[in-house]
């Protein structure tokens, strides 16, 4: 499984709705960072932990990304569905509390990328880099440990891996690593061989 990947190639498509929730996500991500490094070893591996859980709720589960994303779901509905969710899943209450702040301020669409640029600061402060994976089939072990390691051999850091499966893919997979997204996915490139055909 290789990849063709080029660390000095910016992504210049980010629409300005796109810059602007990027910008949104990393001050808030920021802010549960800098509380986070205020908390003893154990209360910081929590918090690690039960940001990763949100990330993986939000990106596989259908019907809260219905509730994150609706325009017409009061910020009452979205804070108790959200809070059962979490303490369901064992969330600590520093979780439960940012999440809430988050639906009051009727940010709650951006909290996927909050979490996404918390796991970024945390990899960062450990010298390591986040890479979102996401594939038309699950992945086994000994294929993203391949990846991790030729990932590492283009960045220089320590990889962490955060997978998810998408069937709409069709075929392969996509990283989206620092700025960098690498598209290798079958869809894809059918639409690029259906473009060209039709120009």
């Amino acid at each position: 499984m290789g990849l063709a990947i080029s660390p000095s190639k910016q992504d210049s498509h980010l629409s300005s709705k796109e810059s602007m929730i990027g910008g949104l996500a990393e001050r808030y991500a920021v802010a549960l960072f800098e509380l986070m490094q205020e908390l003893p070893a154990d209360g910081q591996q929590q918090l690690h932990d039960d940001v990763a859980t949100l990330l993986v709720l939000l990106s596989e589960n259908a019907d809260l990304q219905k509730l994150i994303r609706s325009p017409i779901i009061s910020a009452d509905e979205q804070t108790a569905a959200l809070d059962a969710v979490l303490k369901k899943a064992g969330g600590s209450q520093l979780l439960r509390n940012f999440v809430s702040l988050v639906i009051s301020k009727r940010r709650t669409s951006a909290l996927p990328d909050m979490a996404r640029q918390y796991a970024t600061l945390v990899a960062g402060s450990r010298d390591e880099m986040v890479a979102y994976i996401t594939s038309a089939h699950a992945l086994a072990d000994g294929q993203i440990e391949d990846l991790k390691r030729q990932l590492k051999d283009v960045f220089g850091k320590t990889i962490v891996v955060d997978a998810k499966q998408d069937s709409a893919l069709l075929g392969g997979l996509i990283v989206e690593i620092g700025s960098q997204m690498i598209d290798g996915s079958l869809r894809t490139k059918l639409n690029t061989l259906k473009t060209a055909l039709n120009g």
